[in-house]
């Protein structure tokens, strides 16, 4: 493990935009998003899942709590309209059963059922609903008749559940036929606070914030780290931070991979949808731009400049919402399969325009908090998830302990 001495390298780097700007108040009856995720798909065929008559149960991992409850669905990358015959939200007790008790109907519009056209979202009827803070809640759509999961969350790192055929959607119990590895069609989870005005970050990402590498069922990503600080080293009637991750794997700032559909459009498209309707949104980090970087040319990569302006774009849209943006370094990957010279090149002159340019409200510098000290064009071997890109949960960790929670006013 590190010393205190390398780990601290990075916090003189970090507190030099401590002061941010302040946001306008939102309602004190504003829904606020406690868990959110980024829809991409539809999978190739080959991998497209298919549910018959059965229930999804899928886990969702707060980061604040709420009195009322209301989820956010998506058929966005849909070709043909997806039907829910029922939905339920409750408290998870463990694997795929709830705590009695715990459990409330959704409906949409009064009803218990409802049809999502292709390329539309859908948000609930609100209902009042004791959500814990740091808690799991399970999400159980039952989808009634032969229905393809078009839009999906990839990279879960968390173990969901498909029923045997019926609607167990309000079931305490669910008879499980087989688990899945991913989120279909839920995209968010939002509450209304009674103890403050709540407020969300949300964190615009790649594979590094989607937690490739981190430890399933765990929750272990840096937002997850991020969440658990928020709700533990803040004073008592603090409002409520929430957390919300809208990472992909493979997601890339500047460009669409149209054989690469799990990976997601590229941010730019998607940012309206997964950072502006988010609800509560009011800082933003942005860690995006290592794909572009090693997905371009070996000899000829990206410039960083075209990084640059891509980033500002994310930064002047966020403002035109109240948004405080907050920008991240790249962390290092010598060893990894896609690294060369050229491309560490950009990765390096992109950071130092993320340090220095002055667009960001406060930058989170996550290459020194990562990398090693004798060889910064690596990660610190004690943070190296396997593949020497990724970070593993001790890494990931120490990206959110970087973080002042001082920028959030707590």
């Amino acid at each position: 493990m590190p010393s205190r001495r390398t780990f601290l390298h990075a916090l003189p780097a970090l507190a030099g935009c401590l002061t941010l700007p302040a946001v306008r108040a939102q309602s004190s009856s504003a829904w606020c998003a406690t868990w959110g995720t980024a829809p991409a798909g539809p999978p190739p065929s080959a991998s497209l899942q298919t549910f018959s008559n059965q229930t999804l149960r899928q886990i969702v991992h707060t980061s604040i709590p709420g009195n009322r409850v209301r989820v956010r669905l998506s058929n966005e990358m849909g070709s043909g309209p997806l039907r829910i015959g029922a939905a339920h939200i409750g408290v998870r007790s463990g694997g795929a059963s709830l705590v009695a008790g715990s459990g409330r109907d959704l409906t949409f519009g009064g009803s218990s059922g409802a049809t999502v056209a292709p390329g539309d979202p859908l948000v609930s009827d609100p209902v009042d609903f004791a959500v814990p803070a740091l808690a799991d809640l399970a999400v159980s759509l039952w989808l009634p008749g032969s229905t393809q999961a078009t839009s999906i969350h990839d990279l879960a790192l968390q173990t969901n559940y498909v029923s045997v055929a019926g609607n167990y959607a309000g079931a305490n119990t669910l008879p499980v036929q087989r688990t899945l590895a991913s989120w279909p069609f839920l995209t968010e989870v939002d509450v209304t606070s009674a103890a403050g005005t709540p407020s969300a970050i949300v964190a615009l990402g790649d594979s590094l914030t989607d937690g490739v590498r981190s430890t399933s069922n765990a929750n272990r990503r840096w937002t997850d780290y991020l969440a658990r600080r928020l709700r533990t080293e803040t004073l008592p009637g603090s409002a409520p931070i929430a957390v919300v991750n809208r990472g992909i794997s493979a997601n890339s700032l500047l460009t669409d991979y149209p054989t690469a559909l799990l990976s997601g459009r590229d941010a730019l498209e998607r940012f309206d949808r997964d950072v502006l309707a988010t609800a509560g949104a009011r800082w933003l980090f942005v860690l995006i731009g290592i794909n572009d970087i090693l997905y371009s040319s070996a000899s000829s990569p990206v410039p960083a400049e075209s990084l640059q302006a891509g980033w500002l774009q994310l930064i002047a849209r966020a403002r035109t919402r109240g948004m405080q943006v907050i920008g991240t370094t790249l962390p290092p990957y010598e060893g990894h399969a896609y690294f060369t010279t050229a491309r560490d090149a950009v990765r390096q002159r992109a950071n130092a325009l993320i340090r220095t340019s002055g667009a960001w409200d406060a930058v989170a510098d996550f290459d020194a908090v990562l990398r090693d000290p004798g060889r910064p064009t690596r990660l610190l071997p004690a943070y190296d998830g396997g593949d020497h890109l990724h970070p593993n949960d001790l890494g990931y960790e120490a990206m959110a302990k970087a973080i002042p929670l001082g920028w959030f006013g707590v």
